[in-house]
């Protein structure tokens, strides 16, 4: 067998197993830490049970157990097998068994103790999925109470194995120099208006011009695959495979084998083909660029494909490819600079996922915190928080934070735990099982969001895949028990996403709103865009318009009697700012959605009280019919520093205006004089002295007659009166702390203006004078005295006051 880098350390590794239980070996890609660890342990004196390797995929695990089975000149299933959730080989005679990382937490939640197991290999640790993160926690805590014998050993491709040795109580680090070749990287670019698939097209053609030896085509997703591929057409002599999770497993081999003739192969893959795999005969890489990654947005709730920009570490993965047999040459679709622009890894999937199966499966565990476990990134308080809310929706978790026993039934299930609840709650056991399955493994029954011609489709199939599919859905039903009846599609699907029954907006189909809030978009050209209601599953895109993936119709009857405990009759009163009034309304809602409306002849007073509030507190207290006694009272207040304006009285609403409303259904009908009590009580009687104190209502003259003081004049306070009542008046009068100087609107006998004055004695010694001369010949019945300051004060003519005079 060729010698392989790892071998130069595996006596180190080996001896430092035999010392403690933990170990981490740091060995870059094309070292042989895959194939050659596992097989190393079979001979130790402390093995006697299986040997368990982690893979983050499918394709791998089983490429994985093939190769290290032909290097033992075996088949796969004897001594080296795996399993995976479609597909397994193993039997009483494998002792080395190569699983997905949803394999391993199942088992180690279905038996804590892992008995029968020696040791976990967890291969690919700084891809730091969901499940690798969980698995290692879990193995790690197995380890420390119930099985301190367990060999535990992480092995990664990145220089991060200090992190890890210090979360598995400081184990020895083993380093593994790697095999390298000759790497040569070439950057072509891309012009933003060419289309990444046109784009990819021309550089492999370029690669295969250039370079000999075959091509791995690195590209975000299987639609970008199948349009590079018929850009590309008919290459001669060159064999084109396809390589992605989608696939059956033959054509998957096929991609990865030396090809038989000896012909030059073009690979052209998602990243699945970054780690864990060695593709015979590739020396030449064409990286895109680009990634289509899991991203969940908790403001919808829902987990969405995003294409980005791929990380520094993984475009090195990537051309390291080309590298992995001999001397390779790495074209990438973007200039030198702009690596250095790339975020340097992928973020930890614990940090941006959905943690409900997380959540339910450590509260299993007996963990009521998951951060209680040790994590290399502790899972985020608010996705807990937000998983906690959903699985008590789902009734999996009880109002305590523990598993109920429908709780323990979903997390039996080797499914998320909405379709867990689907499956178990759903009539249909077979059908619900066929559901589920359809919304796991993409490409079944091809492309289309209609979950009903998928699943047509995909019972007609034939390959692989497709049986092992059907296969397992037997499976799963077979476990969820025996069903009770019949259901739509559409209605059992609404089960496992209650929040995402949405009803059309549109006529043309093309917006639909959900009963959890959110706004979805459909193609209108689609079939489902016909239907009044849909079960959405899947959808992709903004949260405020995400794009409907799958989905399957439903009918109004379904909907009623699948929610009918969640339908609520629900009375409001709609606010109209233009009457002042409000139209009491009685709806039907399911959560966001309005089942139907009219009018509430039996609307509450409260409701329509409660109504009038939100309308002023929306759209202002100016709609408030203010007599001139509130006015005023307000602007009294504003000048003597007591708060009575808009934002006060908005931020205090509560505190005085529902008061008023009681009984009233418009603003309008507020009783004159009501709101002025209302501002007294709600300022104080303290604050009612001092408005009275420093901004007194009216001011009365030395002839005994009173005038209203206006604060709200654009002058300052000021006061209109005639001037002959303030003959006597040698000072000017004032109002407030500061004495500001009142501003008197003098007036003749006939009401009409004179003079304006902040300076009363400066006006009887100056222009008093001219105005008392000219005053004389209109007003010749009346005072004009010449000294106004020592006259006495009136309103009468000269005769009267004479009369009355001689009265006394």
């Amino acid at each position: 067998m060729t010698a392989l880098p790892i071998h130069a350390v595996l006596p180190d590794l080996l001896a430092g197993l035999r010392r403690g239980s933990s170990a981490v070996l740091v060995a870059p890609p094309g070292a042989g830490k895959t194939t050659a660890v596992a097989p190393a342990l079979l001979a130790e004196p402390w093995r006697t049970g299986e040997v368990l390797v982690t893979s983050p995929r499918r394709l791998a695990a089983r490429a994985a157990a093939e190769r290290m089975a032909v290097l033992a000149d075996e088949v796969v299933g004897r001594t080296f097998g795996y399993a995976t959730r479609l597909d397994s080989k193993r039997s009483a005679a494998t002792r080395v068994t190569v699983v997905t990382e949803g394999i391993l937490t199942a088992r180690l939640q279905a038996d804590p103790e892992l008995s029968g197991v020696s040791a976990i290999l967890f291969d690919e640790v700084h891809e730091r999925s969901l499940e690798g993160d969980f698995g290692l926690a879990l193995a790690l805590d197995a380890q420390a109470g119930l099985r301190p014998d367990l060999r535990v050993v992480a092995m990664s491709a990145t220089l991060d194995g200090a992190r890890f040795a210090a979360l598995m109580d400081d184990a020895p680090v083993i380093e593994s120099e790697g095999r390298s070749y000759p790497l040569t990287l070439r950057h072509v670019g891309r012009a933003g208006e060419v289309r990444i698939e046109q784009a990819m097209a021309g550089a492999i053609r370029q690669a295969l011009a250039e370079e000999e030896g075959g091509v791995l085509a690195f590209l975000p997703g299987v639609a970008e695959i199948e349009r590079t591929a018929t850009a590309l057409g008919d290459v001669p002599g060159v064999r084109l495979h396809r390589l992605h999770g989608s696939l059956d497993p033959a054509a998957q081999r096929a991609a990865i084998r030396a090809e038989p003739d000896g012909a030059r192969k073009l690979v052209l893959a998602t990243s699945i083909a970054e780690t864990s795999l060695t593709l015979d005969g590739i020396r030449v890489v064409v990286d895109s660029g680009l990634a289509r990654r899991p991203r969940y947005d908790r403001a919808a709730g829902m987990t969405r494909l995003v294409t980005e920009r791929e990380s520094q570490a993984a475009a090195t993965q990537r051309a390291g490819r080309a590298a992995r047999q001999e001397r390779g040459v790495a074209y990438r679709l973007w200039e030198e600079a702009a690596t250095a622009g790339m975020p340097r890894f992928d973020p930890p999937e614990i940090l941006e996922a959905d943690l409900s199966a997380l959540l339910l499966a450590t509260a299993i565990w007996g963990v009521a915190d998951p951060r209680d476990l040790r994590w290399i990134d502790p899972p985020p308080e608010a996705a807990i928080q937000e998983a906690r809310a959903r699985l008590t929706t789902l009734g999996a978790l009880g109002e305590d934070g523990r598993p109920t026993p429908h709780g323990r039934q979903i997390a039996a299930m080797p499914m998320a735990p909405r379709l867990a609840h689907m499956l178990l709650a759903a009539p249909d056991r077979r059908l619900a099982a066929e559901i589920a399955v359809l919304l796991q493994e993409r490409g079944l029954g091809g492309p289309d969001a209609d979950l009903e011609v998928r699943l047509r489709r995909w019972r007609s199939e034939r390959g692989q895949k497709a049986e092992g599919a059907r296969k397992l859905a037997t499976r799963w039903a077979t476990s969820a028990g025996k069903g009770e009846g019949e259901a739509s599609i559409g209605a059992t699907l609404a089960l496992g996403f209650p929040d995402r029954v949405s009803r059309r907006r549109d006529a043309s189909g093309e917006r639909w709103a959900s009963v959890g809030g959110r706004g979805f978009r459909l193609d209108a050209t689609a079939s489902l865009a016909r239907a009044e209601w849909l079960a959405v599953a899947e959808t992709q895109g903004s949260a405020a318009g995400a794009r409907i993936l799958s989905a399957a119709p439903l009918t109004f009857a379904e909907v009623e009697t699948l929610f009918a405990d969640r339908i609520e009759t629900v009375r409001t009163a709609t606010f109209d700012p233009a009457t002042g009034g409000v139209q009491p309304i009685r709806e039907r809602r399911l959560g966001a959605i309005r089942l139907s409306s009219g009018p509430d002849t039996r609307a509450d007073s409260q409701v329509i009280a409660d109504a009038l509030v939100e309308g002023v507190r929306t759209h202002g207290v100016a709609l408030l019919p203010w007599g001139e006694g509130a006015t005023a009272l307000r602007q009294r207040a504003a000048f003597a520093g007591v708060a009575l304006d808009d934002a006060t009285l908005i931020e205090r609403l509560d505190d005085w205006l529902p008061v008023l409303l009681t009984g009233r259904r418009r603003l309008d009908a507020i009783p004159p004089g009501a709101l002025t009590d209302a501002l007294r009580n709600l300022i104080g009687w303290d604050a009612q002295r001092q408005i009275d104190r420093l901004a007194p209502a009216d001011f009365t003259t030395p002839a005994g007659s009173t005038h209203a003081i206006d604060y709200a004049a654009e002058a300052g306070p000021t006061v209109t009166l005639r001037v002959q009542s303030l003959f006597g008046l040698a000072e000017h009068p004032v109002v407030g702390e500061r004495r500001v100087p009142l501003v008197l609107s003098l007036t003749s006998p006939a009401g009409r203006p004179i003079q304006t004055t902040r300076d009363l004695p400066g006006f009887w010694r100056g222009s008093w004078v001219a105005v008392a001369k000219e005053m004389r010949g209109r007003y010749p019945k009346h005072p004009w005295p010449d000294d106004p300051a020592a006259a006495a004060a009136t309103l009468r003519t000269k005769k009267a006051d004479a009369r009355n005079a001689g009265a006394r």
